[in-house]
């Protein structure tokens, strides 16, 4: 595919980075020099250097033949005319943006319509970002929560611990110690390690276990890996920002909830918009005041604001001072990998949360939804399955007969309401959901050949 990339910010460049080993043709567009010079000597793409929405520019760029434009400048405005620009003077088939601004999502269906500015995919990342964080807090303990086939499956990753049930056995233990219970374990990460799970594969304590289940299952699988987390009731969010203030907005009715925000007009603006949360006026480093809101007692302390270093001193503080689970949003890529797992116990990626929504529109074949995993290192797939055993590589055969590339596992099937864990007996239909993992992403192009359909296989 030729595919223009509109900004070359952490989203861009992580984008470009994804799309350029796997045979697309790819062009950035941005006005920093700069960075446009580093990722042309670090990848296989073209770059041009100007202003994203000028008709010149995006002519320079492609636009003409290109198939795709994803839009992901830090401006809302930026975006919006170059998706208006691609359609009216090149007619680009498919345009993609990100708009981060409430007043515009509020308004989506009727301002970014065909008839209006022509986006066909509407990105937003604090809308992403807080439904992976509230995922998360409905499943305490849970590193990552992603959602297949509409929340009817959903694939879990958990950090094995000593005393887990299923803690120094091998796998093929879990279906007989659980006969009710259908689960299968997708991946496990060692040391960083990628490792493909088999029956005798036996799972150590400090693994990151990817396990997929049905909705109604997750809790009694991780159960068998570490002890359970009893259900969070308080929780702390700093930061009112757009993220914060979503994410208040959509659980505060669950859950007991207060907010820090150091700006006092967007405190009063919280208090105004929020039904059942408590607005706080400070800030999310002050000891006083976290010890005064009763920061011992709360299971999930979320610094959100826009600033990592302030996130991240104040997580560690609210971490020290009793807080029992402490999820952190950083925008740089470079701290992630740093924090986590030591005094931070999840560190919130936006850029990986907004990869993968952008990649669900970017893969070839059927694709429903695509989850980009340990920072970009592995992948989770929902494809769908069409044709019969004439045009379909998949249809018609069982799992133990699919020619899967390797590193690359199948965890389930969604049938209409039915989740079907992936067992080597189990035949894929016309219509399935199929969900699979992959721990090289080199190989995406080789899945989503599986599932094209239209030549004759014998």
């Amino acid at each position: 595919m030729k595919i223009i990339i509109l900004g070359a910010g952490q989203v861009g460049g992580s984008l470009a980075d994804h799309l350029a080993n796997e045979a697309n043709d790819i062009t950035v567009v941005d006005t920093d020099t700069g960075r446009l010079r580093e990722l042309q000597d670090r990848l296989d793409i073209r770059t041009v250097e100007g202003k994203a929405s000028y008709p010149s520019v995006l002519d320079q760029a492609g636009a003409q033949d290109a198939d795709m434009l994803i839009a992901v400048t830090n401006s809302d405005e930026v975006n919006m005319i170059a998706c208006q620009v691609a359609q009216t003077l090149f007619n680009v088939p498919t345009k993609i943006a990100r708009v981060r601004e409430h007043d515009y999502l509020q308004k989506d269906k009727a301002i970014f319509d065909a008839k209006a500015i022509p986006v066909d995919v509407l990105i937003s990342p604090e809308e992403l970002v807080t439904l992976h964080i509230k995922r998360m807090i409905q499943h305490p303990g849970a590193l990552q929560v992603l959602d297949f086939a509409g929340g009817k499956a959903q694939l879990v990753a958990v950090k094995a611990y000593y005393g887990g049930p299923l803690v120094g056995r091998e796998i093929a233990y879990l279906r007989s110690h659980m006969p009710n219970v259908d689960t299968r374990v997708a991946a496990i990460f060692r040391q960083d390690r990628p490792i493909i799970p088999k029956g005798d594969t036996v799972i150590e304590a400090d693994d990151e276990v990817f396990f997929i289940a049905a909705q109604r299952d997750i809790r009694a699988v991780m159960s068998e890996l570490r002890k359970l987390d009893t259900p969070y009731k308080r929780i702390i969010i700093a930061g009112g920002g757009n993220i914060g203030a979503r994410l208040a907005s959509t659980i505060e009715n669950q859950f007991q909830v207060k907010i820090i925000e150091r700006n006092i007009t967007r405190c009063n603006l919280l208090a105004r918009n929020l039904d059942n949360t408590i607005v706080l006026h400070g800030s999310a480093s002050d000891r006083e005041l976290l010890l005064e809101e009763n920061i011992e007692d709360t299971d999930v302390f979320c610094a959100l604001t826009n600033d990592d270093e302030a996130n991240i001193m104040a997580s560690m503080l609210a971490k020290r001072l009793g807080a029992r689970t402490v999820m952190t949003l950083i925008n740089n890529p470079a701290y992630v990998d740093l924090v986590q797992g030591g005094v931070i116990d999840i560190a919130i990626s936006p850029q990986q949360t907004t990869i993968g929504a952008l990649l669900t529109h970017v893969r070839r074949g059927d694709v429903a939804a695509v989850h980009s995993l340990r920072r970009g290192a592995a992948e989770a797939l929902e494809a769908v399955a069409h044709g019969d055993p004439r045009s379909s590589k998949v249809v018609g055969r069982t799992i133990e007969e699919i020619a899967l590339p390797p590193g690359t596992t199948i965890g389930a099937i969604v049938r209409k309401d039915e989740v079907l864990i992936a067992h080597d007996d189990v035949v894929v239909e016309n219509g399935d959901h199929v969900i699979l993992f992959l721990v090289d992403n080199r190989r995406i192009n080789d899945v989503e050949r599986l599932f094209q359909v239209g030549l004759t296989f014998f």
